[in-house]
């Protein structure tokens, strides 16, 4: 399941037009991507992991079913409509107690329309060093929209159930070991028009001085897309 691929205005900015399909021809000629194998023995094929170890990352292609996707935006839908209706509300658009009012631990993270709110601060133990370009405010956009929910697991069974997919527990196994802990959920929301932007930065920074520092010491993250993603709204790995 996937939206329309965004296409970039090219008469706004031709460099930038190329930059983007310079990069996407450059991703896709990559050996680093396909649907998850298995060898003889049941296990991950060990082309993935080294297609991981080797570039950083891996692009695992038709993981999910248009059952899993089709449950994951119903239950989408029925969270964005019981966000509050701005920072402060108690209460939703339809009169209803708020989404994550009750939350002991954090929930819901605002920010204005279209801005970056990570870069270039000190949030998340600095790992954003670069702010990314902000257009302008406009007339009519809301002062703060909800651009990241943690603990999403909470507010929705099929996010769960993708959680404990088998296959994605089995990658997680092979790059950690059996001994590994799944944690620190969260569901960016990234609304055409609207969205903040999220700088570079990589993931884990614990043990980035650790005397016996190794490649696989940060663990690794996955990130399951709702929708697709090209070079002009997707996620770019450098």
């Amino acid at each position: 399941m996937q939206n329309d691929v965004i296409e970039a205005d090219t008469s706004e900015n031709s460099e930038f037009e190329t930059y983007i399909r310079e990069g996407e021809r450059a991703a896709l000629a990559l050996p680093n991507r396909g649907p998850i194998r298995f060898d003889d023995d049941g296990n991950i094929h060990p082309e993935i992991l080294s297609g991981f170890d080797k570039f950083g990352f891996y692009v695992l292609e038709g993981v999910l079913s248009r059952v899993e996707l089709h449950d994951w935006e119903a239950d989408l839908q029925v969270i964005r409509q019981n966000l509050p209706i701005h920072k402060d509300a108690q209460i939703d658009a339809s009169g209803r107690p708020a989404l994550g009012i009750d939350s002991i631990g954090p929930c819901l993270v605002w920010a204005k329309p279209l801005s970056d709110p990570l870069g270039g601060t000190t949030l998340s133990g600095g790992r954003h060093p670069v702010k990314m370009e902000e257009p302008a405010w406009e007339t009519g956009m809301p002062e703060e929209i909800v651009y990241l929910i943690m603990g999403p697991l909470r507010y929705s069974d099929a996010l769960l159930r993708i959680s404990g997919h088998p296959h994605l527990l089995a990658i997680a196994e092979a790059i950690n070991g059996k001994d590994f802990v799944p944690f620190n959920e969260a569901m960016w929301i990234k609304e055409p028009g609207l969205g903040s932007s999220t700088a570079w930065h990589q993931d884990g920074i614990t043990h980035w001085s650790h005397p016996d520092w190794d490649q696989g010491i940060h663990g690794m993250t996955f990130q399951v897309l709702l929708y697709g993603s090209s070079g002009v709204n997707g996620l770019w790995v450098l």
